[in-house]
């Protein structure tokens, strides 16, 4: 737009402010709505001034949106894209990069109409010699390109030469056919005709002879032209069918043809085995040798995007862009299905997919980018490796389909790569003048919605209500790190802007693991680059009216009545998957098995990977993965690339410690099984070293997968075939890449059995053959189970009354808001596929909560569905708050009001160590100002504690940082917010809570698990045993009031562990102090008493008289609980039933606190927590629990080796981490206690 004079963005900052290319307009104007507001008002005066025509056709089209048909609209569209983008280039002073940027588009359209043109239309006629011949044909062509046409870039870019010269030569011949054979011309031209004389005089002097004309005609020049393509076309054949001479042209985008798309042969395997073979791989000259955790797809180079959007015919022209609007058929009211069976509906956010290839063909970066961000602003989250609805709605069914994600991803990256180019992304979320719904974000309103999860639903949901002017407070259950707070203004003082994306983004593997994004974070893997996940991140974290906090779980941390008597308007629910599924296979949680989720979860939130990591995840090899979808290929796949990682971080860290302390110290620690883990692992890990070690020397990336397949491999099982699996029939392009890194895929096996081996660790599984029932054995260390996920409704489990679910109980039922005759709004039930049914049951005071993204039937399923969710459904919740009254804030609320609501929300819902102190040489307590966490805890729930990257120290460059750690409410004051967590120093992240500060900002998520079921006016027995007593304080403490006496037994290792002497009074009426040896503990009440031995013999002791007068007996329990080690609550079990069983009521109860391994805790998610039960009748498998949604459990129903067993699968690595954490401490002791 040239009406107004560019003025140049200042190169260097002084501050955080600075004026743009627009007069009037300073930077951080670009973050105020009014000022939004006025820029919009603006730029829609330039456009009037340069184009009055073109600025009233938008003017009417943001007012009235459906005043346009389809066809209309897009070209509106395109024509306004392009005088916005040089409106945003010059208010950012870029005008010349971006113009530099576009003007590659243009000398590199040769390129496909040399595709299109000569190699689609010409070489696939053309006739390849026989082999004898082909050296002679490669000299003919190699003679004309450099005796004909040697002035073009043969050595610096010999693919568009090639183009050129291709193209040109068909120019020459449609001249002269025009005017020789067809007559349309009455001549050929003169400059056409002195090109020919040219070429035909250096063809002459060529050697090798070339064909040359046999007069000065136009025939025979045609007859020479016609000669030469004849002759490059069957070279060009030959490169393109003869695997010898494809090399050269294997990257040449021109040379990449459209293939006939079979649906049924989508992905080319090989079946090496004859003895398994249902087992398939990839072909071996197509194996890709992947090397960690960083990026393994570095997605298409700018030509290669570019090849994409000439393959494109653009449909929007003719309203047939079924990328975006899928195949419907009117006639029978649904959608078309391929012959995979699914339904192309196309682009779930209906993007403005085939307008955006226009611009981005004309090398319009900015102006593709804002055709994007209208119906996806949030397209960092998606695009390549992440979505292709799309593409399986590309009007080519029959051939290859364009690769729409990365002509996407390509043109944010374009932009990315533009000075500013993280600002311009930015501000097309603010304000984008072509998108009519909101062209530029709103005020506040003084309306405040609570949105409950942070993935791509959530954020999205998010940015939307953002916009519409509410304030938001988005909270989730994971730890999310806090950006540089002076990249969003969190400091205090204006944003700082940004002029490089390089700013912001990281190699992958050393990228800090923020937790912001939900599953795009833990979910998907470095297939995908989650450096825009940072994008998205702070793009949302820079808007005024938007709070972040993480370890909020809701249903514990807060409630919906909680939330709407705080002052929220609004709730909703994107909490995304919930529950994995359970298969029904023997022994299906031994040691060795695990869920898929909680491997990448483990993986990928506490960066194991990582060479610095103190994280423990232990992997071993062979290993098999079951199930069919992408989560089993994503398992797969990062499993193959973490084993030599871990080997080599073993042998690492095991070499520097036997330095330090000799081997066999350190080995002692290890019983047997470990060390036969270690071994291996150091075996491994030497040869992992020997690979890379080699691969330097000859220049190569180091093969690490062939060793992981000599050592096992890691294998996807499924029941049916490949082409019949959820990853095939939705994605087979992941299928590709997956077996690309080395994974195979073993298919039609049914999971049966997964085989221990003596000591009760997995060591095969065993499978049924589909067809004829025969048993199949696979040897496996390690099992991860990828069958499948139920929607988030662990609300509804929590309590049962609020939202109500569908008739199959496994989504909220959906409903949709109606207004009454009375004004009012009301919810109606609507069936699960109603697409605009946003509103679930519950109803309280005419405030309302919706949900979306997985949660909801019409949305679940992936990442871009979810944000279509967000698209649709805000506006249901615009609608119902608007014209009511805010909750929290006077009609006329603005940013102070905001600002206030948003800190007691923080104050509220986020912990800060108070206080760190020692209670015994093992113990430390924590004590947390954490509000909400503390007002809402009840006896026998318990916390996830976790420190935060942003503030941990480092030492030797490894982060001190706390793996999800389960900790107790030792005790509560909920007037002051205070919480006292205590934590036993058995391994490193326990012992890393000395490290924490007072100040220092925590994660103290939940309160989670289930509060203790208690009698009335009757009599509990206490177990507690070491840490188990922490959790006893506040149980005994209800216990009382609720009129029970209360008989406590606790029970020590020595007298030094002994700890809080006035709690275990307050727990009790009488307690038992018992230690396992040594001098005994002293009573401190006349009724208490003292013991050496442990807690059995305590109990019997007490039960027998033998400790004299006996005020509470144990006969007169209703109710036992135990809490302490596996070990401990085991023994109690059994002598309830054994030397207890005559001092005990027949019909008493007994409750464990189980002691399960946990990650998230944020109930039924990850699945570490799993626990077999037993029939304690017949010892028959009653069910599987998850330990983190009700930790108390049945004594007599728990399998107790099962317990012991999970709580070994990662021994050896805790047991190494705890020896490197204690060496680092000897480097540098940053402990406080």
């Amino acid at each position: 737009m040239a009406s107004l004079e560019s003025t140049p963005v200042a190169p260097t900052l002084a501050g955080r402010d600075f004026p743009l290319g627009v007069p009037g307009f300073t930077y951080q104007d670009l973050h105020r709505e009014n000022r939004l507001a006025e820029l919009d008002r603006v730029f829609a005066d330039e456009l009037r001034q340069d184009d009055p025509e073109l600025a009233e056709k938008l003017a009417t089209w943001r007012s009235g949106p459906e005043s346009l048909d389809a066809i209309a609209r897009s070209r509106l569209l395109v024509e306004a894209a392009r005088p916005l983008a040089r409106f945003i280039a010059r208010l950012f002073g870029i005008e010349a990069e971006w113009r530099a940027q576009a003007a590659t588009a243009a000398p590199e359209a040769v390129l496909f109409r040399f595709r299109r043109d000569f190699l689609l239309r010409r070489a696939a006629r053309a006739t390849v010699p026989p082999e004898g011949e082909l050296r002679g044909l490669e000299r003919g062509a190699r003679a004309m390109e450099v005796e004909l046409f040697g002035e073009l870039p043969w050595e610096s870019d010999p693919e568009l030469a090639t183009s050129k010269m291709g193209t040109e030569l068909l120019d020459l011949e449609t001249e002269h056919i025009e005017a020789v054979r067809q007559k349309k011309r009455p001549s050929v031209s003169e400059g056409a005709r002195r090109r020919v004389a040219d070429l035909a005089n250096r063809a002459a002097s060529a050697s090798p002879a070339l064909p040359r004309p046999m007069d000065a005609s136009n025939e025979a020049a045609l007859e020479f032209l016609e000669k030469l393509l004849a002759l490059y076309a069957a070279w060009c054949k030959a490169r393109l069918h003869r695997p010898e001479l494809r090399r050269e042209i294997s990257r040449w985008v021109s040379f990449r043809l459209p293939e006939p798309f079979d649906f049924h042969r989508l992905v080319k395997t090989d079946r090496p085995n004859p003895a398994l073979p249902e087992e398939r791989v990839g072909p071996a000259d197509r194996r890709r040798r992947r090397e960690g955790f960083r990026l393994t797809d570095p997605r298409m180079s700018r030509r290669e995007v570019l090849g994409e959007t000439h393959y494109c015919i653009l449909c929007h022209e003719r309203d047939k862009d079924s990328c975006t609007k899928g195949f419907f058929d009117a006639k029978t009211g649904t959608w078309q299905k391929n012959p995979l069976g699914i339904e192309l509906k196309g682009c779930p956010l209906d993007e403005k997919i085939s307008e955006m290839h226009q611009l981005r063909r004309e090398g319009d970066s900015i102006g593709a980018l804002a055709l994007v961000a209208i119906d996806n602003p949030m397209c960092p989250g998606t695009g390549h490796r992440i979505c292709n609805d799309c593409m399986k709605g590309c009007i080519f069914q029959k051939q290859d389909p364009v690769n729409i994600p990365q002509i996407e991803t390509g043109a944010l990256t374009d932009v990315l790569a533009l000075p500013w180019g993280v600002e311009i992304y930015g501000l097309l979320t603010r304000w984008n003048p072509l998108a009519p719904a909101r062209p530029y974000a709103l005020p506040y309103n003084g309306k405040n919605v609570l949105v409950v999860g942070l993935g791509p639903a959530g954020y999205t949901l998010a940015h939307y209500l953002v916009n519409e002017g509410f304030g938001v407070v988005g909270i989730d259950g994971l730890k999310i790190e806090p950006l540089p707070a002076d990249w969003t203004g969190a400091d205090g003082q204006a944003i700082r802007p940004i002029r490089d994306y390089a700013e912001i983004s990281r190699e992958l593997d050393e990228r800090p693991l923020v937790g912001f994004g939900g599953v795009s974070e833990y979910g998907i893997t470095v297939r995908w680059d989650k450096n825009f996940l940072t994008l998205v991140h702070l793009t949302l974290a820079r808007r005024r009216r938007f709070e972040i906090v993480g370890g909020v779980r809701f249903g514990g941390t807060v409630t919906a009545e909680q939330a709407f008597d705080f002052g929220f308007d609004h709730v909703a629910i994107a909490a995304g998957a919930g529950r994995p599924t359970i298969i029904a296979m023997k022994n299906n949680i031994i040691r060795g098995v695990r869920k898929a989720s909680d491997f990448l979860m483990a993986l990928q939130l506490t960066g194991a990977f990582k060479e610095e990591a103190l994280a423990n995840l232990q992997a071993e090899l062979p290993a098999v993965v079951i199930g069919g979808g992408l989560t089993a290929i994503d398992t797969a796949t990062e499993l193959l690339a973490y084993y030599p990682i871990q080997a080599e971080k073993t042998l690492a860290r095991y070499e520097t410690l036997i330095a330090d302390q000799g081997e066999p110290a350190v080995r002692a620690l290890f019983d047997e099984e470990e060390r036969d883990v270690l071994d291996r692992l150091l075996r491994h890990g030497e040869e992992v070293r020997r690979e890379r070690e080699r691969a330097h020397a000859s220049g190569e990336t180091a093969d690490l997968a062939s060793l992981c397949r000599q050592w096992g491999g890691v294998s996807i099982v499924y029941r049916r075939t490949l082409e019949e699996s959820p990853a095939y029939r939705l994605n087979h392009e992941e299928v590709i890449k997956a077996l690309e890194e080395g994974i195979s895929f073993v298919e039609g096996l049914e999971p049966a059995e997964a085989v221990p081996d003596a000591s009760g660790k997995l060591a095969a599984v065993r499978f049924r053959r589909s067809g004829s029932g025969e048993i199949l054995e696979l040897p496996a260390r390690a099992c991860l189970v990828a069958a499948g996920t139920t929607p988030n409704i662990t609300y509804a489990k929590e309590f049962p009354n609020a939202i109500p679910l569908d008739e199959r109980r496994r989504f909220f039922e959906p409903h949709r808001a109606v207004r009454g005759e009375d004004g009012a709004w009301k919810l109606q039930p609507a069936p699960p596929s109603d697409e605009w049914a946003f509103f679930t049951g519950y109803a309280r005071d005419g405030k309302f909560i919706t949900f979306f993204g997985d949660n909801h039937p019409a949305y679940n399923g992936n990442v871009v569905k979810a944000m279509a969710s967000a698209k649709a459904g805000y506006r249901a919740i615009v609608e119902v708050l608007d014209g009511r009254p805010s909750a929290s804030a006077p009609p006329d609320a603005g940013e102070a009001e905001w600002e206030s609501f948003r800190t007691r929300a923080r104050e509220r819902l986020t912990a800060q160590v108070v206080l760190v102190r020692r209670l015994t040489p093992t113990i430390v307590e924590v004590i947390v100002r954490a509000p909400a966490a503390a007002e809402n805890f009840q006896p026998g729930q318990f916390f996830r504690l976790q420190n935060l990257e942003t503030y941990a120290p480092s030492i030797g460059g490894s982060p001190l940082l706390i793996e999800p750690l389960a900790l107790t409410g030792a005790w509560v004051d909920a007037e002051r917010g205070l919480l006292s967590l205590i934590a036993l120093e058995l391994g490193a992240s326990s012992r890393i809570c000395s490290v924490l500060k007072p100040g220092e900002p925590v994660l103290v998520m939940g309160p989670t698990g289930s509060a203790t079921e208690l009698p009335e006016n009757g009599t509990v027995v206490l177990c507690g045993g070491g840490l188990g007593n922490a959790v006893l304080f506040s149980i005994g403490k209800k216990a009382r009031q609720l009129g029970n006496r209360v008989i406590y037994f606790a029970g020590y290792k020595k007298a030094e562990d002994f700890y809080k002497r006035e709690e275990l009074e307050a727990a009790s009426d009488v307690l038992v102090l018992s230690v396992d040896r040594g001098e005994p503990i002293p009573a401190g009440r006349p009724q208490d008493r003292l013991f050496v031995g442990n807690i059995v013999e305590a109990m019997t002791a007490w039960a027998l008289g033998r400790m004299g007068e006996t005020p509470i007996r144990l006969s007169d329990a209703d109710r036992l609980i135990a809490i302490g080690s596996d070990r401990m609550m085991a023994a109690v079990a059994r002598a309830r039933h054994g030397v207890l069983a005559p001092h005990l009521k027949p019909t008493h109860v007994g409750i464990g606190s189980i002691n399960s391994p946990m990650q998230c805790m944020m109930k039924e998610v990850c699945a570490q927590c799993l626990q077999r039960h037993l029939d304690p009748t017949t010892g028959a498998e009653r069910e599987i629990v998850f330990s983190c949604f009700n930790q108390d459990q049945k004594l007599d129903e728990m399998d107790w080796d099962n317990l012991a067993a999970r709580l070994r699968q990662n021994t050896v690595s805790e047991k190494l981490t705890n020896l490197w954490l204690e060496r680092l401490f000897r480097l540098e002791d940053p402990r406080v206690v």
